[in-house]
């Protein structure tokens, strides 16, 4: 029997700033083509753990493993690896003083050395998918803040990643413009993208999630179907904490 190859793999991640510790020993093994959703109250780990993923946080003890490769191990290209992971930030971090067709075009054209021509071509085809492609030559300024969010998720997509991770990606909106960027990550969802999604969302974790974790003072405490986590937590801390957060038919949020 063979082993299984997870997609990315947390064994045993540790994390801190000076004294505070901030990740506790996550261990989380994620499957090629899974949704997985981290929820759990502010400070309790979520954002710090997707930025130790692909180590733009150093760990201080632990592994993270991507398609079977550490990437602490040593002598590991921890930037080809990485390479592989897209994550999109609470803030758009858009290059102001470029169009969204450079945004896009950037990494893949200065990181990966593709042609002008080709990179613009994929950008475009992105932007269409995505409802963006009349807004290619304007400018970030002239862009809605739903709309601003989901070039920053074209532009991690141009660099065709294997796995993509999503910071809170709604909490900087406005309510109204909420539903416009969860509809992008669902549609990923439906097209077999490895995510892993930090959200206060509770509705659209729940309906896209393949799992959901909950993490609380840098522990996963428990970690289970949508369906068994929402409607029978294990844990009283999840308990608690869904009691407080989730609407009374969560489906409905969006």
């Amino acid at each position: 029997m063979t082993q299984q190859t997870f997609a990315l793999e947390l064994r045993n991640v540790h994390k801190s700033y000076g004294t505070n510790e901030v990740l506790t020993g996550v261990d989380l093994s994620i499957a090629k083509h899974e949704v997985v959703g981290l929820i759990g109250p502010s400070g309790s780990g979520k954002s710090t753990l997707l930025r130790c993923i692909n180590l733009l946080e150093p760990i201080q003890g632990g592994d993270v493993i991507v398609d079977g490769v550490s990437l602490t191990a040593p002598g590991v290209d921890v930037d080809r690896v990485r390479a592989r992971i897209g994550i999109v930030f609470q803030s758009f971090n858009l290059f102001p003083h470029l169009s969204v067709l450079a945004n896009v075009t950037l990494a893949p054209m200065k990181v990966r050395g593709t042609d002008r021509r080709i990179a613009e071509k994929a950008a475009h085809e992105l932007l269409e998918r995505f409802g963006l492609d009349e807004k290619a030559k304007s400018f970030p300024d002239r862009l809605s803040g739903g709309q601003q969010q989901r070039v920053a998720i074209v532009r991690a997509l141009a660099m065709e990643p294997e796995i993509m991770l999503f910071d809170e990606v709604t909490s900087a909106l406005d309510p109204a413009l909420v539903h416009e960027v969860l509809q992008c990550i669902r549609e990923l969802a439906q097209a077999g993208m490895t995510m892993v999604l930090a959200t206060h969302e509770m509705g659209f974790c729940r309906d896209v999630a393949d799992r959901v974790a909950f993490l609380q003072n840098g522990r996963l405490v428990e970690i289970d179907s949508p369906e068994r986590l929402f409607n029978a937590p294990n844990h009283p801390d999840t308990k608690e904490f869904l009691r407080q957060t989730t609407p009374a038919n969560p489906l409905r949020q969006i």
